[in-house]
């Protein structure tokens, strides 16, 4: 759905990874420094770390309370990681998008891919990669948050998401933060800036071909 008092309709900007290459920091960053975009919370049933706030980071609620927006047709997106409940909110998301803001994810490739098949014009998708299995789990050990079994977890599950990079529209390899932001940065300009998203495009050009 377009909004024709909106000079350009938002995109959904995804960023995926494997856990601890840096896709959280990096999206924190983006956000900071860009007016236009606003993060989509997405939902879980995971409990919260001790750095986290409920509505900030995610939106932490119940299996119940999950699975009922699930059967409601509420999100945008769903999938289980870790044996708990993610979920991307549709209507914040599309609220945004008709208004011009765009929207950024910070999901897996499970919900990279749901994104993409629910909304497939306005995705546009970066898959972050470590420059070293031993550097991602440094970065995992780092953060100080998760327990040395989830550690294990994350890094037998980091190739098979890796996998998965081939599915998005850019990849980066995440050396140096500051660099990789400054791509992300970019990227993002030149997704603004395409044809289908310039919603007052095809009323300039009339009024130029009326010579005005």
């Amino acid at each position: 759905m377009l909004n024709e008092h909106v000079a350009r309709r938002g995109l959904m900007f995804v960023l995926s990874s494997p856990s601890g290459a840096g896709k959280s920091t990096l999206a924190r960053k983006l956000l900071e420094s860009d007016d236009n975009m606003s993060l989509s919370v997405s939902a879980t049933t995971r409990p919260a770390r001790p750095s986290e706030v409920d509505g900030r980071e995610y939106k932490f609620m119940s299996k119940a309370q999950f699975e009922d927006m699930a059967d409601r047709g509420e999100f945008l997106e769903h999938a289980m990681v870790f044996g708990n409940h993610y979920g991307t909110p549709r209507a914040p998301v599309e609220a945004m998008l008709i208004q011009g803001r765009d929207v950024l994810f910070d999901v897996d490739w499970q919900g990279a891919r749901a994104l993409r098949a629910a909304e497939p014009l306005d995705v546009v998708g970066i898959f972050i990669l470590p420059p070293s299995m031993t550097e991602l789990e440094r970065r995992l050990r780092a953060r100080n948050e998760d327990s040395e079994e989830v550690i294990a977890k994350r890094m037998a599950r980091s190739l098979d998401e890796i996998s998965h990079w081939e599915e998005y529209d850019y990849v980066l390899v995440n050396t140096l933060l500051e660099q990789t932001l400054a791509q992300i940065k970019q990227i993002l300009a030149a997704e603004r800036l395409k044809r289908a998203r310039q919603l007052w495009l095809k009323l300039h050009v009339e009024r130029l071909k009326r010579g005005i």
